[in-house]
């Protein structure tokens, strides 16, 4: 019965990854710059495992929240020393707002390694096409200032680069912990 049982879950990982797969989400490179100017390309993190958070530092509660989770998580992670480290990656979807500086102010008051990435509004827009991340800014106001609009993901990424699953909102810091330990396992 166990058996047949650890078949079963093998077959259904198997499907679900080749409709991962399928969805081509991440497929593409992105060219990027991190906080201290290098450029990034999806290539720089082979070999790691990844999650990857699209959002924007102007951003009111969702953003901060979703990388409290995330920073949350690979704290979770790094607690068992089996484990591979994760690299957590922050890219914004306002590259208008967001340079390098303002990443580097921002980050650090998340995840110790966690790393921002910018470029210019072509190149971000692409990294979030690849993702298939939807982002609209929205209307300025008398100050000039303005949301983003965007989709609320947290991507995780194999070592061979390849997209293994998202998150929502509705996911807790333990329950992306405990998915990311399982693809790990299975890895």
């Amino acid at each position: 019965w166990l058996y047949l049982r650890h078949q079963k879950e093998r077959q259904l990982r198997s499907r679900r990854l080749r409709q991962l797969r399928a969805l081509a989400l991440g497929q593409g490179d992105f060219q990027l710059r991190d906080t201290s100017g290098r450029t990034r390309s999806k290539a720089d993190f082979l070999g790691s495992w990844v999650l990857l958070y699209f959002g924007f530092t102007h951003c009111p509660d969702v953003c901060p929240e979703e990388l409290e989770k995330l920073s949350r998580a690979v704290e979770l992670l790094e607690s068992d020393p089996a484990l591979p480290p994760v690299q957590p990656l922050f890219v914004t979807v306002d590259p208008e707002r967001d340079d390098a500086a303002a990443l580097e102010r921002y980050v650090r008051d998340f995840h110790p390694r966690l790393l921002g990435l910018t470029g210019s509004a072509e190149q971000v827009k692409a990294a979030a096409a690849a993702f298939r991340v939807y982002v609209s800014a929205g209307p300025r106001d008398a100050d000039g200032d303005y949301v983003v609009d965007h989709s609320v993901l947290t991507f995780l990424l194999d070592p061979d680069g390849a997209f293994r699953d998202c998150y929502g909102r509705s996911r807790t810091a333990e329950e992306l912990a405990r998915s990311v330990k399982g693809h790990m396992d299975s890895y």
